[in-house]
């Protein structure tokens, strides 16, 4: 069995946005996972049923602990021979590439979902753009998970055309929809979920899912919601954990948070689903993404979205047929969209019926996983390995 090796900054990656894929492919290939030694990788163990190495990664700019695991991970690489190394996120990415280049893995391929340096400025930019650069030079084949993420660095030279390629139609994982669809059983446990959170039983909801950060698009949801709250029966439910360290919100704006009580902070939750079956449309304003999982989730729930004319969200939504695209930064746009959504009955069910069909046609991820397996089995025999 020829052994792949697949690699993320943190295993909360792995278990989530490539979740069940590393268990489909350990089918076909001897498949190992590495991943900062968080609880989750021994959870990614136990789910995918594959073997697990901890790597103390970090998703903040660290030149000596990053180095000194650019040293250990050439000494697992050159330990355990894998025929592919794979890798996801930034900083996996760089570290991951570059330890395959010096232990001459042959097939050395590295997954694009999101560009941080497209909302950086000034010297981090420009340290970012590097970083990018040196992690497609170090990679044998560069994947961006959307068109427009493809095309962004084929404009830039960040890397050569032919190294850059999509797999299926985009999406790093696709979506399951036997597991996202609206069921009664799902229903019930969102009616009593809408009861612990006091939410009003004829409430109209705005959903957000994501991580509670400026770069979502938090500032302008906040502020774009201020001026629905005249709506006494609108509510915004967040779905999300903070990360005040990295990406903080505005401080007066995390204060309409906590004293709204038409917003809800539902924090993070292992099951979305519930969640998705009690929103009337799901609101994502955010200023980057490479192909968001969300998106596609709440369309195969059934439910339409508002979402930035951003990579992947673009190509997820097409305006005024699954959900409405707006100009990023732009809370006038996105108060304009949330209220035309709210008042346009007929315009939300057109949208609403459109959602699932095309989720299920074009990003179930079964298809992608199949697609993804023959790259593996492709460049495998293009390399004489």
């Amino acid at each position: 069995m020829k052994k792949i090796i697949r690699i993320t900054t943190v295993p909360v990656s792995l278990k989530v946005l490539l979740k069940d894929q590393l268990k489909f492919m350990s089918a076909y290939f001897d498949v190992i996972a590495i991943s900062s030694p968080e609880k989750e990788l021994k959870e990614v163990e136990k789910n995918e049923k594959i073997k697990v190495i901890p790597l103390k990664l970090t998703r903040k700019i660290t030149p000596l602990t990053d180095f000194i695991s650019l040293i250990k991970l050439i000494r697992i690489l050159k330990k355990e021979r894998p025929n592919i190394v794979h890798t996801h996120t930034p900083t996996a990415g760089i570290i991951g590439m570059a330890a395959s280049y010096f232990a001459q893995i042959p097939v050395r391929m590295h997954t694009v979902a999101g560009l941080p340096l497209t909302v950086a400025t000034g010297f981090k930019r420009k340290l970012l753009v590097f970083i990018e650069k040196l992690t497609y030079a170090c990679a044998t084949n560069v994947y961006p998970n959307s068109k427009n993420l493809r095309n962004f660095i084929s404009e830039n030279k960040f890397c050569k055309k032919e190294k850059l390629k999509i797999i299926g139609k985009g999406s790093s994982n696709g979506i399951d929809t036997d597991y996202f669809k609206i069921t009664e059983k799902i229903k019930k446990e969102s009616e009593k979920i809408k009861k612990e959170l006091k939410i009003p039983k004829n409430a109209f909801i705005y959903l957000f899912v994501g991580r509670i950060v400026k770069d979502k698009g938090i500032n302008e949801l906040i502020n774009a919601f201020k001026k629905i709250k005249q709506k006494k029966d609108a509510y915004l439910i967040l779905v999300g954990n903070y990360e005040n360290n990295l990406n903080p919100v505005k401080k007066d704006l995390l204060n309409e948070i906590k004293n709204n009580e038409n917003i809800v902070e539902a924090g993070y939750q292992t099951d979305v689903r519930p969640f998705f079956a009690m929103a009337d449309v799901f609101v994502f304003p955010s200023y980057r993404e490479g192909f968001p999982n969300v998106v596609m989730q709440a369309g195969a729930m059934e439910i339409p979205a508002i979402v930035s004319n951003i990579n992947g969200c673009n190509e997820i939504i097409k305006d005024g047929k699954n959900g409405i695209i707006i100009s990023v930064k732009n809370e006038k746009a996105l108060y304009l969209a949330m209220n035309k959504i709210y008042t346009d009955t007929e315009l939300r069910k057109k949208l609403k019926n459109n959602c699932r069909t095309n989720i299920i046609k074009n990003y179930e991820r079964k298809y992608i996983w199949k697609e993804l397996k023959n790259e593996y089995n492709n460049l495998l025999k293009l390399n004489n390995v």
